[in-house]
C-alpha cells in the first residue's frame, strides 16, 4: 500500500521535535512492505539543518513554501491508499488538511495524525469553524501521538469516527549507549525548544533547581534559549543535532524531561525525549503527569518530581551507581514494550482491519 505523508518535516528536527516519531515509525512500516512518501516544505530554515540525508526507506519530496508548489504536492495524493495530514506543519496547515479531502481518492483512507492534539483540541474549543472540526466527517480516523483517554473522548466528541492514540517509542538503531563525550558533561542536562507553552515549568524544574544546587553543573540544549536569564552554574548549547542526541543523554548523571503545558495538564503523552533518553540507558527525571507508570515505573525505571525542589532533591542524593541502576532498568522496560517496532505493528493491524471493513462495507 502506498503512504502519502504531508508533515512538518522527516529530514530535519530543527524546531520540529516531532522528526524521530516520524522517522521511527514510518522506517518500520516501510520494512512491513508500505511505499511512503513524505512532503515537507522548505520552511523555517529546516532544509539548512538537515539531521539526515533522504533515506533509503522512503521518498523524500522537499516543495518551496508557497501555494503552488503545495497545490502541486496535493496532486499526488490521487496515487496513494493512505493519505496522512499531520498537525504542525507550520505552513499551509489548513489549505494541506483541506487538500487531502479533495485530492486523495474515494477509495483512500483519509487520517489526521496529530501531534500536539491538547494544543489542537484546545484551538477546536475556541473555534467552531475550525479546519480540523469541519473536516472530521470527511476523515476515516485520527490518530495522535499522545493523550490517552481525555483525548479520545475529546475528539470523539468532536465528531472523530475512530481516534487512537499512537504513542512515541524508541528506534533501538537511532538511539542507543554510546561512550561519554565531556562537551555535555554535567550532573543534569535538559533537551528542548523555548516554548511559550513549556517555558514556565522548565523555569519551575530545571532553573529553580539549578539555582538551589549552585556548586552543581547544569546543562540545556536546544533553539532560543540564548536570551534566557540564566543561573550562573547552567550552560547553554544551542540546537543539539539528532546525531549528538545519544552522547547528551549518556553523560550526564542525569537527563530531565519536562512536559509542555497541555501535554502535562492532559497527561499519558511522553515525548520523545523519554524515550531517547531511556534507549541510552540515561538516568531520567521527568516532571510528573498522569499515566507514566505506562511507560516507566517510578522509582525503579525513573524519577518522577512535582517541582523544581523535586529535583534539586533527586539530584543531590543520586549517586552514579543509582543512575545506571535506574537507566539500565528503564532501557530494559522500554525495549520489551515501548519500540517503534511495537508502534508500527500496532500501525499496520489499524490499517489492514480498516481496509477489511471497508471492503466488507462494499
Amino acid at each position: 500500500m502506498k503512504i502519502a505523508f504531508y508533515g512538518s518535516s522527516l529530514l530535519s528536527s530543527y524546531w520540529n521535535g516531532a522528526a524521530t516519531y516520524y522517522r521511527g515509525l514510518l522506517r518500520d512500516l516501510a520494512g512491513r512492505g508500505y511505499d511512503i512518501t513524505f512532503y515537507e516544505p522548505d520552511a523555517y530554515d529546516r532544509q539548512k539543518h538537515r539531521d539526515i540525508d533522504p533515506p533509503g526507506w522512503a521518498r523524500s519530496v522537499v516543495y518551496p513554501a508557497t501555494p503552488e508548489a503545495m497545490l502541486e504536492v496535493l496532486q499526488e495524493a490521487k496515487a496513494a491508499d493512505i493519505v496522512v495530514k499531520a498537525s504542525g506543519v507550520g505552513v499551509f496547515d489548513t489549505e494541506l488538511l483541506e487538500g487531502i479531502v479533495e485530492h486523495s481518492r474515494r477509495d483512500a483512507m483519509r487520517i489526521f495524525w496529530d501531534v500536539d492534539a491538547a494544543a489542537s483540541l484546545d484551538e477546536m474549543r475556541l473555534d467552531e469553524s475550525h479546519a480540523i472540526r469541519r473536516l472530521l466527517p470527511e476523515l476515516d480516523m485520527v490518530l495522535t501521538y499522545g493523550g490517552g483517554p481525555p483525548v479520545i473522548e475529546a475528539y470523539q466528541g468532536f465528531g472523530a469516527r475512530r481516534c487512537i492514540p499512537i504513542y512515541n517509542a524508541l528506534d533501538p538503531t537511532t538511539h542507543h549507549l554510546v561512550d561519554p563525550d565531556e562537551r555535555f558533561a554535567s550532573d543534569l542536562a535538559f533537551l528542548g525548544n523555548r516554548l511559550p507553552d513549556r517555558e514556565a515549568r522548565v523555569e519551575e524544574f530545571f532553573l529553580k533547581a539549578a539555582a538551589m544546587l549552585p556548586e552543581r553543573s547544569f546543562l540545556i540544549g536546544g533553539n532560543g534559549w540564548e536570551t534566557k536569564a540564566m543561573p550562573e552554574n547552567v550552560r547553554h548549547l544551542g540546537h543539539v543535532y539528532t546525531h549528538q542526541h545519544n552522547a547528551f543523554n549518556c553523560t550526564p548523571l542525569a537527563v530531565l524531561n519536562v512536559a509542555r503545558d497541555s501535554m502535562a495538564n492532559i497527561g499519558f503523552s511522553p515525548a520523545t525525549r523519554v524515550f531517547e533518553a531511556a534507549g541510552a540507558a540515561a538516568c531520567l527525571i521527568t516532571d510528573a503527569w498522569e499515566g507514566i507508570e505506562l511507560f516507566l515505573t517510578p522509582e525503579e525505571e525513573v524519577l518522577v518530581a512535582r517541582d523544581g525542589q523535586d529535583v534539586a532533591e533527586h539530584v543531590r542524593q543520586l549517586t552514579p551507581e543509582r543512575a545506571r541502576e535506574i537507566g539500565r532498568a528503564g532501557l530494559r522496560r522500554i525495549l520489551t514494550e515501548h519500540t517503534y517496532a511495537h508502534r508500527g505493528e500496532q500501525v499496520d493491524a489499524i490499517f489492514k482491519s480498516a481496509f477489511d471493513r471497508q471492503r466488507s462495507a462494499a
